[in-house]
């Protein structure tokens, strides 16, 4: 796996490479802390080993395929000028070019058939169940995998953003191979809700504004960070004054807009002709304005059945069942991170799997947040699901979640893990995952009657054995 590789690289085991010669790619997303920081590593740490770098490394953001072609053309050119194997294959979108015409930069225009509201009338959340046809697409897709979803910015948003900074909506922008409307780029084409390091560094630079400059210094690293979780570009457009730059000028500057992924929630192999999808629509206050998510609020409040929606598959090999279908197999997932369970289930009554499940769902209250309910009870009463736990945070005193019910059922969850059950983790990774995974650890030293070390190993050691999968976000 790329951890061991990685481990292995970094430790005193790591051999001399002055053999080798080698190149990275490295693959980010502008908006995390550390932009691309493995693939900065290896690279350096190849160099440190001996290693011959023959082409400098690339460090790609969402919107990677421009950049990944060329370090793909440049290593092929190094390879022919030293006459070794011109053989370079690239394998961006590789395998949905086997299957289909259609890919990260070719969506499919897939119609949706259904948009549900799943939580009942008073609660706190909307999660939205889409399904969308794929009739004539040659789309396959397997559990685990998800579904990139091209939305657009929100209307108003973009307004504003353009009144503030006193452009012509009508002027026109050359995009690529087209001309667009400045409303157009910004509705369609370009990332507008989030901040990230590199975007304020350009608009220091184009700016001239000492106050992005003063933001963006190591002391104030804590404040940069807590800028760009809670603000826009609307923000920083108002908050530092920005102004007297043309669209023109301006625009460029910004990320393109990035797809959004969503974990399947049905089984190809029982539904072929469709996907299903569960989005939460995220919303909230910060800075005395309302926040939207991009493509969560879109669905949720522009899309009804008969309208289209441009979509990809995104193929996710490291989060799969057992191919053996006999092998029981636990699933963590609360709120919108049950959708790949859904998909889990449905392909096992399909194919006919012998092995056990069991699912741990959460969310906040029994009589509006249970997602899927008649799903579940009807695999419960047929057997395809053995059997559930679930806890609602808000529908008692002490807030339970997940990895209580986790901690109560410990004795049997060790045995399971003892039969060689999988185990699943979908969601939250900030709070939840780490939360289940700590618990994890902490069962295993309980019950295994072993250290924490010897914990932490085993737990470890199933990650290895691809017996401890998460998909989280």
């Amino acid at each position: 796996t790329a951890l061991q590789f990685y481990e292995f690289l970094f430790s005193r085991r790591a051999p001399k490479l002055d053999k080798l010669n080698y190149s990275v790619l490295a693959l980010g997303d502008s908006s995390y802390e550390h932009f691309c920081l493995t693939g900065k590593e290896i690279d350096e740490r190849l160099a440190e080993l001996g290693a011959t770098q023959i082409s400098p490394r690339i460090d790609c953001d969402v919107d990677f395929d421009e950049l990944a072609e060329q370090w793909y053309s440049k290593v092929e050119k190094a390879l022919e000028d030293q006459g070794g194997q011109q053989q370079v294959s690239s394998n961006v979108s590789s395998s949905d070019k086997i299957t289909s015409l259609y890919s990260r930069t070719n969506p499919f225009t897939a119609e949706v058939l259904e948009n549900i509201n799943l939580n009942g009338r008073g609660s706190n959340k909307e999660t939205r169940h889409l399904e969308l046809l794929l009739e004539g697409s040659n789309l396959k897709f397997e559990p685990g995998d998800s579904i990139g979803i091209y939305a657009q910015n929100d209307a108003e948003l973009v307004d504003k953003l353009i009144e503030t900074l006193g452009w012509d909506a009508e002027e026109k922008l050359s995009l690529k191979d087209k001309q667009v409307t400045v409303r157009d780029a910004l509705l369609h084409h370009y990332e507008i809700t989030v901040l990230t390091k590199p975007l304020l560094q350009k608009l220091a630079d184009t700016f001239k504004c000492e106050a992005i400059h003063k933001l963006l210094s190591e002391e104030n690293d804590a404040m940069c960070k807590d800028y760009m979780e809670n603000y826009d570009l609307l923000d920083a457009v108002r908050d530092f004054s920005l102004a007297g730059v043309s669209a023109t000028e301006f625009i460029p500057l910004l990320r393109k807009l990035p797809p959004r992924l969503y974990s399947v929630a049905s089984s190809y192999e029982a539904n072929p002709d469709e996907v299903h999808l569960t989005i939460g629509a995220v919303r909230y206050v910060s800075g005395g304005r309302e926040r939207k998510g991009v493509c969560s609020t879109y669905c949720a409040e522009h899309i009804e059945p008969g309208d289209t929606l441009n979509i990809y598959v995104h193929r996710n090999p490291n989060f799969r069942l057992p191919k053996d279908p006999n092998i029981p197999i636990i699933m963590i997932g609360p709120g919108t991170g049950v959708a790949p369970f859904r998909s889990f289930l449905e392909e096992r009554e399909e194919i006919g799997a012998e092995g056990k499940s069991w699912l741990f769902f959460g969310d906040q209250h029994y009589v509006t947040d249970f997602l899927y309910q008649v799903d579940w009870q009807r695999w419960l009463d047929n057997g395809v699901l053995t059997r559930m736990d679930v806890a609602f945070s808000r529908d008692s005193v002490e807030k339970v979640y997940v990895q209580h019910r986790m901690l109560e059922k410990k004795k049997e969850l060790f045995s399971w893990l003892e039969e060689g059950a999988v185990v699943y983790v979908c969601g939250d990774e900030k709070n939840m995952a780490k939360d289940v995974h700590h618990t994890l650890i902490q069962i295993v030293q309980e019950e295994g009657n072993v250290s924490e070390e010897e914990a932490i190993e085993y737990v470890k050691e199933l990650q290895q054995q691809k017996r401890y999968q998460r998909d989280v976000y």
